[in-house]
């Protein structure tokens, strides 16, 4: 069975199946697609499977036109009917794995999808986990699911790997092709079936041991950065406080050619990974009797940055001799990182939130976002207003809270009555009546 797999692989003649359309699983069909593989993307959302099927695009990197191409020689099967995955020899997951209220894991969506999957399940198939999870989740939970609803064992009948994604919307230097690929199967067979699979369409594929190590792998990463994340925002509250510009502190630390990285400080985390995944970590601990004080203790620091920035716009209306209630509030950006369209777990969603608690009139320019809508955690809609310099002294605050490229800062600087900067946009100005670092 493995034999024909991999003669089947060399040859490209093989069919893929991703379940899941979005940040993580569109991206990946494109190079798959493009590397001559039939895919199917499967979706229970109505809506991205007809864009889709139209040949529009939802995610800002990703061109319309090659939706288009791909679609049209059906390469690209864009699908909400699951019963393909039957047709399919790979199936690849890419669903969300958020926290419950109570911040530990909820994986009902990796669940529900593999409950599917085991419906259609057949022998000689390889199914593919790359939702970020703790250590054993393929192993303890997926098997499982997969096993009991098609009546089939692992590894076999079928095989089973964990490969976790790497995806960083609006980088250049790094695409889905030339991130390195992780992988882990259930044993080493499977691992190496799962790695000529990626190899078809990702330039470097690293092999590890087992599904944990691939899943502990991608939990290190996102510590790594949360820890040293927080490390620098608690930096940046004292040397607030101490005169210092901690933009300058960094950037003269970063001169030195060995033993430091920078990292910088924010209004708070965004994105799915880092406010997420580092809790996956946390939550599995507890079952060792461990406790991951670091983790904690990073995650404390950087869900409090919001409520800091909200008092040094407080300090900065003070200033003024106004106050937060009725000031009028323009955040520029609510996507959670620059120049992309993803507003998963974005700080600029709970700064609007705490702004019109304070009684502030909240609006959002975002060039990458018109509308705020259909969100897991805020609910409330809200459109994008122009940015129009000659109307920006209307303004009691201009929050920057995402740095997007493509605004004009130093017409915004100096036509504002108040300019409250998070991400270091004016790095060499001096603080004043008029502007605020937060």
């Amino acid at each position: 069975m493995i034999d024909e797999f991999c003669d089947k692989i060399q040859k490209k003649d093989f069919i893929l199946g991703v379940i899941g359309l979005g940040y993580v699983g569109l991206p990946l069909i494109m190079e798959f697609a493009k590397a001559g593989i039939k895919v199917y993307g499967f979706d229970i959302d109505e809506k991205k499977v007809r864009k889709l099927e139209k040949g529009e695009s939802y995610i800002h990197h990703i061109p319309a036109q090659k939706i288009r191409e791909y679609v049209s020689v059906k390469s690209f099967i864009p699908s909400s009917d699951f019963s393909k995955i039957n047709e399919t020899d790979v199936i690849i997951i890419c669903v969300p794995t958020p926290l419950t209220k109570h911040r530990e894991p909820d994986l009902t969506f990796i669940e529900k999808t593999a409950e599917t999957i085991s419906i259609y399940l057949r022998k000689g198939q390889l199914v593919i986990l790359e939702s970020t999870t703790y250590p054993g989740t393929t192993e303890e939970l997926l098997v499982p699911i997969l096993s009991k609803g098609s009546g089939l064992k692992s590894p076999e009948d079928f095989g089973v790997a964990f490969s976790p994604e790497r995806e960083d919307p609006g980088r250049v230097d790094f695409t889905t092709s030339t991130i390195p690929k992780i992988v882990g199967g259930i044993n080493s067979e499977w691992t190496e079936v799962a790695s000529m699979i990626y190899g078809c369409a990702i330039n470097n594929v690293v092999k590890v041991s087992s599904p944990k190590v691939a899943e502990m792998t991608k939990l290190l990463e996102n510590i790594y950065r949360s820890v040293n994340i927080a490390l620098v925002n608690e930096l940046k509250v004292l040397l607030d406080k101490m005169g210092i510009n901690i933009w300058e502190v960094i950037k003269a630390a970063n001169t030195k050619p060995f033993g430091f990285s920078p990292f910088y400080p924010g209004p708070g985390l965004g994105g799915h990974c880092i406010p997420i995944d580092p809790f996956y970590l946390t939550w599995k601990a507890r079952e060792y009797g461990h406790n991951t004080r670091f983790i904690e203790l990073a995650g404390e620091i950087n869900t409090k940055m919001p409520e800091y920035v909200i008092g040094r716009i407080i300090k900065g209306l003070s200033r003024q001799g106004k106050a937060i209630k009725n000031a009028k509030v323009l955040v520029l950006g609510v996507a959670y990182k620059k120049n992309i369209d993803d507003m998963r777990e974005s700080p600029s969603l709970t700064l609007i939130e705490l702004l019109e608690e304070e009684g502030a009139d909240v609006c959002y320019h975002d060039p990458f976002i018109s509308r705020i809508y259909g969100l897991r955690s805020h609910h409330w809609e809200m459109d994008s207003v122009e940015l129009e310099i000659e109307k920006i002294k209307e303004y009691d605050v201009i929050l920057i809270a995402t740095d997007h490229s493509n605004l004009p800062y130093e017409e915004i600087f100096y036509n504002s009555q108040l300019v409250v900067d998070t991400r270091g946009v004016y790095q060499d100005k001096e603080e004043s009546e008029r502007f605020l670092r937060a």
